[in-house]
């Protein structure tokens, strides 16, 4: 409490937008104050923090190293307050809001027909505008604030991005069970030597089976790139190729005809399925009701 009472809660302010925005005239804009009001803020947090802050590196501003260990801290603290500051309540049976999700057509598939249920019953003036983006986009537009939530599997994410589990899924390949042999699986030199079809929105992606496959120094060819799930599992029909998908991503078999499911003969980690937002969303009480609904719509018993 006694390093609260030494400091101006207006510096944190501007130090969020300093460290944000690393350009001081950008940061004024962004408070909606002036340049001069903004460098005089910026001495001012050089003196608390005893720390250059913000250093000129070849015609830009870095962040120092103190700098850097402040701005995820100071997200969080600055989000909790917000959430303090603001109203809490929401009452989703009578809230009238527009959310804006981005999921593939995998997570529509799985996710979206329960969440919509639970949505038309409980809260009926709530509309959802679903879009679809690669996983590097999403975590532009949740950064950019043009989207409420995304869905989809995030190994990294930049400071200022929360993200939590909604469920775990495995790799699974599947072929046309003519171009099998009689035990349905096939060696390394076999899955490799077959032309493959990769599920992406970006026909340049690198995905997590590539990376494994380049830990090996190994590398599959991609005959086919699309970005839909279900057109993928159609196409893989009598022909040769190969697609190796979430579990999650296929109908049950027997309604395909003539494909076979077998385990990719190389290991790979189990895919952790998570929803993100940005943490100026915590303290958002209808937000969180998103979150939660989401989260519960994917449990087992749901």
């Amino acid at each position: 409490m006694d390093q609260l009472r030494r400091i101006d809660l207006n510096l944190l302010l501007a130090l969020h937008a300093l460290l944000t925005e690393r350009h001081v005239t950008r940061a004024a804009i962004r408070l909606h104050r002036s340049q001069p009001a903004v460098s005089h803020a910026l001495a001012q947090l050089r003196e608390h923090f005893d720390d250059p802050l913000l250093v000129r590196q070849g015609g830009t501003m870095t962040l120092t190293a103190r700098a850097q260990a402040l701005a995820q801290p100071l997200e969080d603290a600055l989000a909790n307050l917000e959430g303090l500051l603001s109203t809490p309540q929401f009452d989703a049976t009578q809230a009238r809001r527009r959310f804006r999700l981005s999921l593939s057509d995998y997570a529509a598939r799985i996710i979206l027909p329960p969440v919509l249920r639970h949505v038309r019953r409980v809260a009926p003036g709530i509309d959802l505008a679903v879009s679809q983006a690669s996983r590097e986009a999403m975590v532009a537009q949740l950064l950019d604030g043009e989207l409420d939530l995304a869905l989809g599997v995030f190994p990294e994410l930049p400071q200022g991005i929360t993200a939590q589990s909604l469920f775990a899924d495995r790799f699974v390949s599947v072929a046309d069970h003519q171009t099998l042999p009689a035990t349905g699986k096939l060696s390394l030199s076999q899955w490799l030597a077959r032309p493959h079809v990769l599920v992406a929105t970006r026909p340049d992606a690198f995905d997590e089976i590539d990376r494994a496959l380049a830990s090996q120094g190994q590398r599959r060819h991609i005959a086919l790139a699309l970005p839909h799930w279900s057109a993928a599992v159609e196409v893989v029909k009598d022909t040769d190729l190969i697609l190796t998908v979430a579990r999650r991503a296929l109908a049950p078999l027997p309604a395909h005809g003539g494909l076979c499911e077998f385990v990719p003969p190389l290991p790979l980690d189990s895919i952790d399925y998570r929803q993100a937002w940005h943490s100026r969303k915590q303290g958002d009480a209808g937000h969180r009701w998103l979150r939660e609904t989401v989260l519960a719509c994917c449990q087992p018993e749901v």
